[in-house]
């Protein structure tokens, strides 16, 4: 029996898009996926719907890096509003706690040194953590009440941008992954005894890729289904910054390619570490290093497209 035709074409890269507010990170990526007719995309972290900025999207092999892009540090400004909590941590929901005090700077700064480093965090009631095979916002919509577990965050840094007003200020923070940037406004505002909720959320940095470079989600509703757009898909390559690249030769990529280990002499690899290995600056697979040899854990088919 031969095999099935993929659906699509067989594009492999990322895009970066500037996602807007009142639309779900899903959505963009299937719109992307149809726009570019691709066979297989997805995203490297989500947005809250009310969330704009960063949203990194991949296609095809960079899909199979995106653990990559999700494990790196992430970026993001944001405002907080003082002096009420809400039930989604967000302005989207109902107020459940309001208080009449407002922090000054100084209180502010003191504050945030709890949240720096490593910290633990309980996810808001409205998140897409799962509790008994349910997503938490389901029951939360439900009116149920869930105890959700505390996880482990690291905060690489955590700041003021700007005192906006008596009742509102601007943060920065870096942080790794599996953060909620509404709990930590939730969070502060109890720290200093005056409630709190997210205003808005932009995501700035994930990984190597940077707001800076994206692209207006507009462009993709405006041009519905077109190959002129595969000039703004960026390599598969530029998201393995940071990870160890080994340069190889054809007869190694052959190996590899049909999931034969290679040998290897003089790594620096240290052992069970992982790398990417490249040929003529194109990646082939990413491998593991066991006894002096590279073993493929994920191997790329762009070359063969």
């Amino acid at each position: 029996m031969s095999e099935r035709k993929k659906k699509g074409r067989s594009i492999h890269g990322w895009l970066l898009v500037d996602k807007p507010a009142g639309i779900s990170s899903a959505a963009v990526v299937n719109k992307i996926k149809w726009c570019f007719n691709a066979q297989k995309a997805g995203h490297a972290g989500t947005l809250d719907p009310a969330a704009t900025g960063l949203l990194v999207v991949a296609l095809g092999d960079a899909t199979k890096t995106i653990p990559i892009i999700t494990e790196s540090l992430k970026a993001y400004n944001f405002n907080i509003i003082w002096g009420s909590q809400t039930n989604t941590d967000d302005q989207e929901g109902d107020v459940i706690e309001t208080s009449s005090y407002r922090p000054g700077k100084e209180n502010i700064e003191a504050a945030l040194q709890k949240f720096r480093g490593q910290i633990m965090q309980i996810p808001p009631q409205f998140s897409a953590v799962k509790v008994n095979g349910e997503r938490a916002y389901i029951k939360a919509r439900k009116g149920e009440k869930i105890e959700l577990k505390s996880r482990p965050l690291w905060v690489n840094s955590l700041s003021i941008i700007e005192i906006l007003n008596k009742n509102s200020v601007s943060l920065r923070m870096e942080c790794g992954k599996g953060g909620y940037v509404r709990a930590i406004a939730r969070d502060l505002g109890k720290e200093l005894g005056c409630f709190a909720h997210i205003k808005s959320l932009r995501r700035t940095d994930s990984g190597p890729f940077n707001v800076k470079n994206t692209i207006q989600y507009d462009l993709f509703t405006a041009n519905g289904r077109n190959s002129n757009l595969d000039h703004l898909i960026l390599p598969l390559e530029i998201g393995l910054k940071g990870v160890t690249e080994i340069e190889i030769d054809i007869e190694g990529a052959v190996k590899l390619r049909q999931g034969q280990s290679i040998s290897i002499s003089n790594c620096k690899l240290m052992e069970n570490s992982k790398a990417w290995v490249s040929l003529n600056k194109k990646a082939v697979a990413m491998v593991n290093l066991k006894s002096n040899r590279l073993y493929p854990s994920k191997v790329f088919s762009q070359n063969d497209s």
